[in-house]
């Protein structure tokens, strides 16, 4: 494969993640993070990165908007639950295994 297509397909499934993501709201972040260690937020801090590097510039919130498809505050209030003690506590479990 080409660079050229590689970085299409990769576009591609970049897209579709971020699809998948949205079907699945009811997927928390912190549950994110607990299982893969990345959540939406991460992936809008690479988004922005990735663009600094190639020498544009999108900030973390419009990234955010980017990865979350409407304003992270909107985001937020509609699909946002608190953190339960269980997922707090495995969370906590996890950083301190880095």
């Amino acid at each position: 494969m080409n660079k050229s297509v590689q970085t299409e397909v990769e576009a591609a499934v970049f897209r579709r993640l971020i699809d998948h993501l949205d079907a699945h709201k009811e997927v928390q972040n912190i549950e994110l993070m607990i299982l893969a260690d990345f959540c939406r937020n991460c992936l809008a801090k690479w988004y922005s990165k990735a663009a600094a590097d190639k020498g544009e510039s999108v900030d973390y919130d419009e990234a955010r908007q980017i990865v979350y498809k409407m304003p992270y505050s909107e985001w937020k209030d509609k699909f946002q639950l608190p953190a339960t003690p269980d997922q707090l506590a495995a969370f906590e479990a996890k950083q301190q295994q880095k």
